[in-house]
C-alpha cells in the first residue's frame, strides 16, 4: 500500500524535473536559416561542427562558421 502512495507522486516529480531540464535554442546561420531544437547544441571536439535534433526530430550538422547565432528561445 504504501508503495503505491509514494510511487504515483515521485513517477510526477521526476516527470517534471526531466521536463524542466530542456531549453529550446534558436541557431541562426549566416545564410538567414533557423532551426528551432529541443536542446542546445553540443559541438563536437576538433572538428568544427554543431549537431543537434531540430523539433521535427530531423539530425542536424553544420559547420560552426555557418552558425550566425544560438539562442534560448523565450
Amino acid at each position: 500500500m504504501n508503495i503505491r502512495v509514494l510511487g504515483l507522486p515521485l513517477a510526477v516529480a521526476a516527470l517534471l524535473a526531466l521536463g524542466g531540464c530542456s531549453s529550446p535554442t534558436v541557431v541562426t546561420l549566416q545564410n538567414g536559416t533557423q532551426y528551432l531544437t529541443k536542446d542546445t547544441p553540443k559541438t563536437k571536439n576538433g572538428d568544427g561542427f554543431y549537431e543537434f535534433v531540430d523539433i521535427s526530430g530531423k539530425h542536424v550538422k553544420v559547420k560552426a562558421d555557418d552558425v550566425a547565432t544560438v539562442r534560448k528561445e523565450k
